[in-house]
């Protein structure tokens, strides 16, 4: 076995391929959803089962902290989606060859800023 390949454990000089960064995002953007996004969920869910409470709810929707934490869930929501698809197709061996996988990557970026864009636009 040869014990003379180079290692390099600096994180801030490694260069990700575009795949690469698609994936880390991914999983980024699954945990963000778990750990941010059910529980506001399930507190908004909460919050809309008592009618009472509701408008209590939507006073810090429309401030700006809450603006831009939608703003990055819908991003979050919409990036996973597509990547999961990404992934989905690489599973059943569907685009797995460098080029499409440079291609797919950036599309999956694309598209998921695109749809963020046009769902939060749509929505607020």
């Amino acid at each position: 076995m040869n014990q003379t390949r180079p290692k390099n454990l600096d994180l801030l000089t490694i260069r990700l391929p575009l795949p690469g960064v698609v994936s880390i995002l991914h999983r980024i953007s699954g945990a963000l959803l778990f750990v941010v996004g059910v529980p506001v969920m399930l507190m908004r869910l909460d919050r809309a089962l008592h009618p009472d409470t509701l408008s209590w709810m939507d006073a810090p929707v429309s401030s700006g902290v809450m603006l831009v934490l939608q703003w990055i869930l819908t991003w979050a929501f919409c990036h996973h989606f597509c990547a999961g698809i990404r992934f989905l197709l690489l599973d059943i061996h569907r685009g797995v060859a460098r080029a499409q996988a440079r291609q797919s990557s950036g599309v999956v970026l694309g598209v998921g800023v695109l749809l963020t864009v046009l769902m939060g636009l749509w929505l607020w």
